[in-house]
């Protein structure tokens, strides 16, 4: 039951063949026994999840579901507000907080689906590494491999997701948030075009985001996060619950291996994401390697951009808590707060430029194949790729928050016992699209038999 997926759930709920409440409890139990491995998930409501299920299960009874995900547990990043619910934001400081008093657009239109928000999901520190290292939750740990990174900064929801704890997750991307761990588990995520999910508080370049096991399931996520809603700037979207595959006969799709700057794609990285040309060349689509799509530095410049939005974030806690978060966010909080107006706008503008040109090179094509992580995963406790620089590593998922790109991370392989994912890249807008080429790439794989079974997971006794 556990493995079942949020549409097979919810053909099964439509059969009669399953009810929420069993698979609620299935759900509840399963957290009981992993999660104290993974470290994913906090302020599990379950006397809430298992009264939410009766309702469904009444609902379902009666023919009556409430929406397209009645009866689905599902899981949300500490980030994003769920009424009831504690806000963290991964801070050691904000240990206290008291519940959130409102759903945030996002989980209003899960719950409003009848999806179950049984809990949140842990993150780093502001949500300013792609890492599940945190001061407030401590070290979230990678499902397939316990002593490797999840990812981050949706660092529990994808770790919780890869543990079939639950079928499907939203994170945040402002970087990479929700592509990183995706990446590192084995997972489909989508950042979607800028404005395409309403989200609060209103961001140019974060986004809610889909994290699941199948390319169907995000389709389905999509359809009911695009919602539109009266509080927000960004429009929303009119995305339909499920879609064909895309026919990528005379396609063209850039090979990115390279965005100019940043660590090197690792050998073992690269030869997965060319396994995966060859299958889009087998599905008939037209593939030919990019040059790299910059030629001066722009990683650190966006680093400055994270660093002044953190110290802003530090500045607004009480300050006799501002030293209770992790090193690394210190030092970046630090730098931040000491930059000059002129450095912060000389940063900005080779970001900008960076953003232009990076959209510019991939308008040659349909769809950009490149790696998510240029390295497949890096240890547990690790902060980044490279600690001393936390952000070197987001150079493939970046320029896509800058430039509102949508961006579909999926699985193509293992390095090791890490899974490795890649990106597909399309023009802003093309959301729809780019799922249906998801799907089809998907099919090629062989979704459900490409990947070895989820690795046990130990259990602490």
């Amino acid at each position: 039951m556990w493995k079942l997926s949020a549409t097979e759930l919810i053909e099964a709920y439509r059969a009669g063949t399953l009810s929420p409440v069993d698979v609620m409890r299935c759900t509840l139990e399963r957290a009981a026994e992993l999660n104290p491995a993974i470290n994913a998930l906090y302020d599990i409501d379950a006397e809430g999840a298992m009264a939410a299920a009766e309702a469904a299960a009444a609902r379902w009874k009666a023919g009556e579901p409430m929406g397209p995900l009645d009866g689905v547990p599902c899981i949300v990043k500490d980030s994003i507000a769920v009424k009831g619910m504690r806000m963290l934001r991964g801070l050691a400081a904000r240990h206290d907080a008291g519940p959130d008093a409102e759903d945030s657009p996002p989980a209003a239109r899960l719950r409003e689906a009848g999806a179950i928000l049984f809990a949140k999901s842990t993150m780093p520190d502001m949500g300013f590494l792609g890492s599940g290292l945190s001061s407030g939750h401590g070290v979230t740990r990678n499902p397939w491999d316990l002593s490797l990174n999840t990812g981050g900064s949706s660092a529990g929801s994808a770790a919780a997701v890869a543990a079939c704890i639950a079928p499907i997750a939203i994170g945040s991307d402002v970087g990479g948030s929700v592509r990183l761990p995706a990446s590192h588990c084995g997972l489909v995520a989508l950042k979607p075009t800028a404005g395409v999910i309403p989200h609060l508080p209103y961001s140019r370049d974060r986004v809610a985001g889909p994290i699941t096991r199948t390319v169907a399931d995000a389709v389905l996520l999509m359809s009911v996060l695009s919602q539109p809603d009266p509080a927000a700037f960004e429009p929303g979207a009119d995305m339909p619950a499920a879609l064909a595959p895309l026919d990528l006969a005379g396609k063209r799709i850039g090979l990115l291996l390279s965005v100019g700057d940043g660590p090197a794609v690792a050998p073992e990285v690269e030869a997965l994401i060319r396994r995966a040309a060859e299958a889009f060349r087998s599905l008939g689509a037209e593939v030919s390697e990019m040059p790299a799509a910059l030629d001066f530095p722009f990683l650190r410049k966006l680093s400055a951009y994270f660093s002044v939005k953190a110290a802003g974030e530090r500045a607004s806690l009480p300050e006799d808590r501002r030293d209770q978060m992790l090193p690394v966010l210190t030092a970046c909080c630090d730098a931040g707060e000491a930059m000059t107006a002129l450095d912060f706008a000389s940063a900005m503008s080779t970001v900008d430029k960076a953003q232009r040109l990076f959209a510019r090179a991939c308008d040659a094509y349909d769809f950009v194949l490149a790696p998510t992580m240029p390295v497949a995963n890096y240890p547990a406790e690790a902060a980044g790729a490279d600690p001393a620089h936390p952000h070197d590593h987001v150079g493939f998922t970046a320029l896509l928050n800058q430039s509102g790109q949508p961006g579909a991370t999926l699985p193509c392989g293992f390095a090791g016992t890490s899974p490795v994912g890649l990106q597909l890249i399309g023009p802003a807008g093309s959301d729809i699209d780019l799922l249906r080429a998801s799907l089809a790439f998907e099919a090629a794989q062989g979704a459900g038999t490409a990947f070895p079974e989820l690795a046990d997971i130990p259990v602490p006794a």
